[in-house]
């Protein structure tokens, strides 16, 4: 690519900066993945296998040493520090959990996966959460945890008097003004109009605006205009394209059960298709909620109804299970912790999962309410054990249809009779022609009758045998795939449901005392009765969206105001316990949540009256007296720049460059190509699974929302851009990804050849609309920046079109495309 003094300044050298992160963080508080670490695969092994001679309750201390607290651990016994943060060949511990210079535990070797996790958290650094005195008793964590702001009663707050009445445009705007102004500080000008429009563009709808959109923006001077676009574009389907994403990565979500065998999961892409139409039918929050907990347990009107309340459960098994473990009491257990861990992830901003085997250290939730919680997925079908090995399987329900759906079915089935009839006709004579030529060819002589030599007649045996291999795999295919009953994965009560033993330190064959259904205590201590016969999770989705839950709306709005602003009120948006961060402005947050309540718990209304604010209008350029006061921004001065998400970086390339194609869903894998799908003999020991060979053409120009996710490897196909840009990785429920900046990324901007393919798209199309230098470069900065381009920028892009016709504006393009302003949402 050739040099230009000032043009679009490359990734790259932001990119570069990535290799400074670790050193500038060094000091910095443990994030949530570290912790989460820690207490799923570090502590429990401590608890379990060493505190019964290290730790303050063991009856005699051995070789001085503790393990039940960080600093005890890090200065260690009479053999010196257990463990050197980073240098694992230095830490004592491993050297004692491998058994070489020690044996630790003395009554047996560690199994190698678990010595396995411990190396990795040594080499994380060893973050150790457990700072300060021991824990209080369950009862007096929960009396005093109530008085954490999370949990007070949300209320509307009054708007605060500001001394400028002439800047708020909607209610939220007082509130950061008032914090502001008791702050000497003023807020940034206005973004100009150019800005306004490719942010809100692309906060709504992952996509830019075109440039007749554009166009007609800057023609509309009305005081309706803004609102005018903000309508268009909530209106339009790529909103629930864009915010269905968003949830997904609450979910788990991927196109594959767990990540053994590439196994397909046929049915998920009817819960991505379901939250797409959530969003853009903008169904209320609370209704969300109920029927992702509890669809298949509420009434409906309709078979369309019913089939979205059973297509919402999903939401409760489409994680990383672990379908081929042989220990199915553990299986049960762990889908039931990973249902609590989402639940309380995504609904409640809490980490549940912690208290799976003792109780929670920071917040006021004691291993029985976790049980407590955990007995309504206990008493819930989720997997069950298939015909195959020890395979399980996601459960899966069948969907209600409609007449016309019916008949459409019904339609399909009699061209499938026909074809499996056709393709089992032609194995039968093909078989039979076969056996024929098998038999003539036993003789040395040429056989009576036929004309055709002897090499002739094996020539054609030979083919015979390879085309009856062919329709055998074609009607097993057909076989498997024929018309059936629509499916998707979900749950269902079981026959008998029942309370749930705690397990001793997570281990399923060892159990403690029945703790009876409930919810979390410091949130709320009522919970409607639960027939004998049901599961109880109606009762718990009831709990969650009631209006006094108080951390369902707070966690909700909390989450929008970051997709908007590019940090929560709470920047821990998904954990609001007592190590979370406390919000920079909680009256405003309160007074969100009471609203977003009030206004029926509709997303659409809250994000429309936030992206129609003053504050969300800022420019991202910061004043200096601001910078030096406030440099994190959290007084809310400004607003903040941040890149791309992968989704949104591949999809404008796919616009701008006029490739994308529209989607109404439907699978992702490409399952009807018989060489794609593998071991769907049912009397294969192994189940279904899939290869990633093969692609529809029109996969490579849809949204990547659309595209299959995969668990067990990078991404695959068209979409292989996600692995560079932090997406999030399938296994984990995520409400805010992070953003890396490292060489890798620069690399691939660069040199991909999915970005000279986009180039070279963009040049030729640009080419095409306009017919002189000076008004193509006007179209290109137009589609791809989405404003004008300057003077200075339309003399250093003559560097790029000097001599080389095509090949220069291919050339330009790339720069442009790889700009870091085109990664930007400023």
């Amino acid at each position: 690519m050739k040099n230009a003094k000032h043009i679009l300044r490359p990734w790259a050298m932001f990119a570069c900066m990535g290799l400074m992160l670790p050193l500038l963080h060094a000091d910095a508080p443990l994030s949530e993945k570290q912790i989460a670490f820690f207490e799923k695969r570090v502590r429990p092994v401590l608890v379990e296998h060493c505190y019964e001679c290290h730790s303050e309750g063991a009856d005699k201390l051995k070789g001085g040493l503790r393990v039940d607290d960080s600093e005890s651990l890090r200065l260690g016994g009479e053999s010196g520090p257990a463990i050197v943060p980073g240098d694992v060949e230095q830490s004592l511990l491993i050297d004692a959990v491998r058994y070489e210079s020690l044996e630790m535990p003395p009554e047996g070797k560690l199994p190698n996966a678990v010595i396995a996790d411990l190396i990795r958290w040594v080499e994380m650094g060893a973050p150790d959460p457990r700072v300060g005195k021991p824990a209080s008793s369950p009862k007096t964590a929960v009396v005093d945890g109530r008085s954490h702001w999370a949990f007070q009663p949300v209320e509307l707050r009054q708007r605060p008097d500001v001394k400028d009445r002439s800047w708020p445009l909607a209610e939220a705007d007082f509130f950061i003004l008032s914090r502001l102004e008791h702050e000497g500080l003023t807020p940034a000008e206005d973004a100009d109009r150019y800005t306004w429009l490719r942010r809100v563009s692309f906060d709504l709808t992952g996509l830019p605006p075109t440039a007749d959109v554009i166009r007609s923006f800057q023609e509309d001077t009305s005081p309706q205009a803004e609102t005018i676009v903000v309508d268009r574009l909530l209106g339009s389907r790529a909103f629930g394209e864009r915010w269905a994403r968003h949830w997904l990565d609450l979910v788990g979500y991927a196109d594959q059960i767990g990540t053994s065998n590439n196994v397909f999961a046929e049915h998920a892409w009817r819960y991505r298709d379901y939250v797409i139409n959530a969003f853009n039918a903008d169904k209320p929050f609370d209704r969300f909620v109920r029927e992702q907990i509890a669809g298949d347990l509420l009434p409906y009107g309709s078979a369309i109804e019913q089939a979205e309340n059973l297509t919402a459960t999903g939401f409760l098994v489409l994680g990383d299970v672990d379908i081929v473990e042989a220990d199915k009491a553990k299986l049960h257990v762990d889908i039931i912790d990973q249902q609590v861990a989402k639940v309380g992830k995504a609904f409640l901003g809490m980490t549940l999962g912690c208290a799976r085997c003792h109780d929670h250290k920071f917040d006021p939730i004691p291993q029985r309410d976790y049980y407590a919680m955990a007995g309504f997925f206990h008493s819930t079908e989720s997997i069950y054990k298939t015909d195959r090995g020890v395979w399980s399987d996601v459960t899966a329900v069948g969907l209600p249809e409609t007449e016309p759906q019916q008949a459409a079915r019904a339609e399909r089935a009699v061209r499938h009779t026909a074809r499996l009839a056709a393709l089992n006709e032609e194995r039968t004579q093909a078989t039979a022609r076969k056996s024929a030529l098998d038999e003539l060819l036993k003789n040395e002589n040429a056989p009576e009758g036929e004309t055709a030599s002897r090499d002739e007649l094996m020539k054609e045996r030979d083919q015979l045998a390879g085309r009856i291999g062919t329709l055998d795999r074609q009607i097993v295919h057909a076989e498997f795939f024929a018309p059936t009953v629509p499916q998707a994965y979900g749950v269902r009560d079981v026959a008998q449901p029942t309370d749930m033993q705690i397990t001793i330190r997570g281990n399923p064959h060892i159990l403690g005392d029945v703790v009876p259904r409930g919810v979390l205590q410091a949130a709320s201590a009522t919970l409607p009765d639960i027939p004998k016969s049901e599961s109880g999770r109606l009762q718990l989705a009831d709990w969650i969206a009631n209006p006094d839950n108080p951390l369902t709306p707070r966690v909700t709005v909390n989450r929008i105001w970051q997709k908007l602003f590019g940090e929560g009120l709470a920047r821990s948006v998904d954990y609001l316990g007592l190590r979370g961060e406390r919000p920079s402005h909680p009256a405003l947050l309160d007074h969100l949540a009471a609203q977003f309540m009030r206004d029926g718990w509709s997303q659409k209304q809250l994000i429309r009256s936030l992206v129609l604010s003053r504050a969300y209008r800022m420019s991202s350029r910061p004043n200096e007296r601001a910078r030096a006061a406030d440099p994190d921004n959290r007084l809310l001065s400004r607003m903040n720049p941040r890149r791309l998400d992968a989704e949104a970086l591949r999809d404008a390339l796919l616009a701008v460059s006029g490739q994308l194609q529209q989607s109404a869903g439907g699978p992702a894998l490409p399952l009807e190509f018989p060489e794609n799908v593998a071991n769907i003999d049912p009397k294969n020991v192994n189940p279904p699974s899939f290869s990633l060979a093969k692609w529809r053409p029109e996969q490579a120009f849809q949204r990547t929302v659309y595209l299959p996710v995969i668990r067990s490897r990078p991404q695959p196909g068209p979409a292989e851009l996600r692995n560079v840009f932090d997406f999030t990785q399938p296994a984990q429920f995520a409400g805010q990804r992070p953003t890396t900046a490292v060489p890798t990324q620069a690399l691939f901007l660069m040199n991909s050849p999915v970005m000279k393919q986009h180039a070279l798209a963009l040049s030729r199309r640009i080419m095409q609309e306009a017919s002189d230098n000076e008004s193509r470069l006007q179209v290109l900065w137009l589609r791809a920046l989405n404003r004008p381009i300057t003077g200075q920028e339309a003399q250093e892009a003559e560097v790029f079109l000097t001599d080389d016709g095509e090949d220069g504006w291919i050339e330009l393009c790339h720069a442009v495309l790889a700009s870091n302003e085109f990664l930007m949402r400023l």
